[in-house]
């Protein structure tokens, strides 16, 4: 299958996680960059495109839109060839998911650009009331996310075994938001240690914001 085209955005982690398993699947694909901070994902085109107004948004090749970045990548595992992105067994995939969603559902979101807007304009004189939310909620999401990788027997290599899925997808782009923030990421040393070998890997490498094309 060829011909895929993401609509992203360079620095979102929701888009850098789609790209992350475009890659491992190893289909061939475009994306097209739009400007958050400039309000490009509010222009007519791309309201049509997703409603929602939000990134990404992934055009198969015969035309089918696909919104939300786990939604997305289930329906690569589902449709794409190459390598599984969540595990076949229904204890595995459950767990997979619990994962991502962990990540994708309580971390992201409420700190992803348009809340962080929204605190710095609740509190226009607290020049660091951004960083203080971020770094509560970049804690209270890692901190389970690190106690269940130290303790739970299905940890390998990589948070669900020796091979790389969507709660990794997941992980490395929410580590990088931290690292670009100048967070201490110590008190997380499976976290690490799992992103490491995720970024041994070139689809995670030619994935990362440094890496592709600015818009």
């Amino acid at each position: 299958m060829s011909g895929y085209v993401l609509h992203g955005a360079v620095r979102s982690s929701a888009a850098y996680r789609v790209r992350i398993a475009l890659n491992l699947k190893g289909v061939d694909f475009s994306e097209i960059y739009l400007d958050l901070h400039a309000g490009a994902q509010n222009a007519p085109d791309y309201r049509a495109l997703n409603p929602q107004g939000l990134v990404p948004a992934l055009v198969a090749p015969d035309g089918t839109v696909v919104t939300q970045s786990l939604a997305i990548i289930e329906y690569l595992d589902e449709t794409a060839d190459g390598p599984p992105l969540l595990p076949r067994d229904a204890a595995g995939r459950s767990r997979v998911r619990s994962f991502a969603q962990m990540i994708a559902c309580d971390i992201h979101p409420i700190n992803n650009l348009r809340v962080r807007n929204h605190v710095r304009d609740l509190l226009p004189h607290d020049a660091g009331a951004q960083a203080a939310w971020m770094d509560k909620w970049l804690t209270a999401g890692l901190d389970p996310i690190e106690a269940r990788l130290a303790r739970e027997p299905q940890t390998g290599r990589f948070i669900h075994g020796d091979q790389p899925t969507m709660a990794d997808a997941c992980l490395v782009p929410q580590l990088n938001n931290a690292r670009s923030s100048g967070r201490d990421l110590s008190s997380w040393p499976h976290i690490l240690r799992i992103a490491e070998n995720c970024d041994r890997l070139p689809a995670f490498a030619n994935a990362r914001p440094d890496r592709i094309a600015k818009s």
